[in-house]
């Protein structure tokens, strides 16, 4: 069963949070893929967990494909592009189950 590197399952707890730009990003920053960020699909994760390329399932959230890396994101961390910084900061934090759907790395697909 394959779902994050270094992890044999098929979902974990994450923490999840939310940015936005101009409060954690300057405005016209391009993320680690070279693109803009773009609300209801930009996430940022850990590289060495999730790569980026990859598609997730954030329970609560939906899918999203990981386009940044982020600074402080590190470890079983995904961080949720918003459209605001009042939306990013009412989000808060919180644990969210999240399952890869494709991993870039492995080219491996999960059903849901």
């Amino acid at each position: 069963m394959l779902a994050f590197i270094g992890l044999n399952v098929a979902s974990a707890v994450f923490v999840v949070t939310g940015y936005a730009t101009g409060c954690d990003s300057p405005p016209g920053a391009l993320t680690k893929s070279g693109k803009p960020p773009v609300v209801g699909l930009t996430v940022a994760a850990d590289p060495s967990v999730v790569p980026l390329g990859s598609v997730v399932y954030i329970d609560g959230i939906g899918e999203r494909l990981v386009h940044d890396i982020g600074g402080a994101v590190r470890g079983r961390h995904l961080d949720v592009f918003m459209s605001s910084c009042v939306e990013a900061r009412r989000f808060g934090r919180q644990q969210r189950q999240v399952r890869v759907l494709r991993s870039a790395a492995r080219g491996a697909v999960r059903r849901r």
